[in-house]
């Protein structure tokens, strides 16, 4: 029974990141403009029209496909860790913290979290 959570919570967050990516990269659904003149339409500006975001999509899928299959969990969570810590930095510093309670966000991090605590013995020799 100890095995199970750590493999549906990596699926869980692997499929997030998978459903995410793949909206974007093969543009299934439109996401809604920002406030025009916002910091994050500026931000957003930027991003865009760059092929920036396809680049991040790109890593998400992979961090997503990785964190999917047990044995590679750790890796994707390595792939995954700075895109989530930049969705958070988005949420705090552009956004002045608006989204940062937004459930998809906090199940996200928790997944995660959860994720990095079960693997930590794995993480600790990255730390030596």
């Amino acid at each position: 029974m100890k095995k199970h959570p750590p493999i549906i919570a990596g699926i869980l967050l692997g499929l997030l990141f998978i459903m995410s990516a793949v909206m974007v990269l093969f543009n299934l659904v439109k996401a809604p403009p920002p406030p025009e003149g916002s910091p994050a339409a500026q931000f957003f500006g930027a991003f865009g029209p760059t092929g920036y975001l396809t680049f991040v999509k790109l890593f998400e899928l992979v961090g997503g496909l990785l964190v999917a299959i047990p044995k590679t969990r750790n890796l994707g969570l390595l792939v995954l860790g700075p895109i989530i810590i930049n969705i958070l930095a988005f949420h705090i510093f552009v956004t002045s913290g608006e989204g940062v309670l937004n459930p998809m966000l906090v199940i996200i991090v928790l997944l995660a979290l959860y994720l990095l605590w079960v693997g930590r013995k794995d993480f600790a020799g990255l730390l030596n």
